[in-house]
C-alpha cells in the first residue's frame, strides 16, 4: 500500500504544482531563488525529453501511454516480491510517468517549471518538473535493484 501511495504522491504533488505554476507564472517570466541556483519558469514541452518529437505529438503521447502501461505492469508484478528498492523505484517511475502522460493527453503538452542556475548554459536552459525526477530516480533505483544478487 505504501508503494501505491508513493506513486500517487508524485502524481498529485506534481499536478498541484503544475496547476499552481500555470496560474501564477507568466510564460517567459522567471523567479530566482537560492541566489539564482534554483529558477522557476514556465515551459510547455510539446514533445518528449528536451522537446524531442514536438512535431509528432500524437506519436509521443502514444509512446508515453505504452511505456506507462509497461511500468504499471512491472509495478504490479513487483508487489509480490520482497525487493523494496525495486518497488520504490517503480513507484517513483510510475507516479512520474502517469503525471507526464496525463499532461500529454489532457493539455497536449507537459508543464515544466524549474531549472538550475549552475552546470553551464546548456544545463541551465533545461526545464524540469517533479515527475521528471521521479522518473529519473525511479529508473535508476529499479535498474540498480535489478543488478543486486
Amino acid at each position: 500500500m505504501i508503494y501505491l501511495c508513493m506513486a500517487a504522491a508524485v502524481f498529485v504533488g506534481d499536478l498541484f504544482i503544475k496547476n499552481h505554476m500555470e496560474r501564477s507564472l507568466a510564460d517567459g517570466k522567471e523567479r530566482k531563488r537560492c541566489k539564482g541556483l534554483l529558477r522557476f519558469r514556465l515551459h510547455h514541452n510539446e514533445g518528449a525529453v528536451l522537446n524531442a518529437g514536438q512535431k509528432r505529438r500524437p506519436m509521443v503521447a502514444a509512446l508515453s501511454v505504452f511505456l506507462t502501461v509497461i511500468v504499471a505492469a512491472a509495478f504490479i508484478l513487483s508487489l509480490g516480491q520482497g525487493n523494496r528498492m525495486l518497488k520504490t523505484g517503480l513507484s517513483l517511475l510510475l507516479g512520474g510517468g502517469f503525471s507526464n502522460t496525463y499532461d500529454r493527453l489532457r493539455r497536449k503538452y507537459v508543464v515544466d517549471y524549474f531549472s538550475f542556475g549552475f552546470g553551464g548554459k546548456r544545463f541551465s536552459r533545461i526545464v524540469f518538473n517533479l515527475s521528471d525526477f521521479g522518473i529519473i530516480i525511479g529508473a535508476m533505483m529499479a535498474a540498480l535493484a535489478g543488478t543486486r544478487p
